[in-house]
């Protein structure tokens, strides 16, 4: 997924804008975006769009780990629950954090 500039300007000024789009920001001031803002709008983006690529782990991880009715019958079997450590360590395994 693309962050998109609209994104990263809420990010940053919220409550300080009546509409943006990728292209044009209405302040609720009325003042004119600057070139200060525009590089910080830029700079924004690609924090968020990094912060969202080395999320892509968790993501998938969330797609296969068990679901809430499957880790909770296993609360009450023993049997269950080693199987769902043994699931959660594999998908781990599968997807591990970046830098680890």
């Amino acid at each position: 997924m693309a962050i998109h500039r609209v994104e990263a300007i809420r990010s940053l000024f919220k409550g300080l804008y009546h509409k943006a789009t990728a292209d044009k920001i209405v302040w609720k001031d009325g003042h004119t975006t600057t070139d200060e803002e525009k590089t910080e709008i830029d700079t924004e983006v690609a924090r968020l769009q990094t912060e969202y690529d080395n999320q892509e782990y968790a993501r998938k991880r969330k797609e296969e780990y068990p679901t809430i009715e499957e880790l909770v019958v296993a609360l009450y079997d023993t049997d269950d629950k080693a199987a769902i450590e043994a699931k959660r360590a594999e998908i781990k395994l599968k997807y591990p954090k970046p830098g680890a």
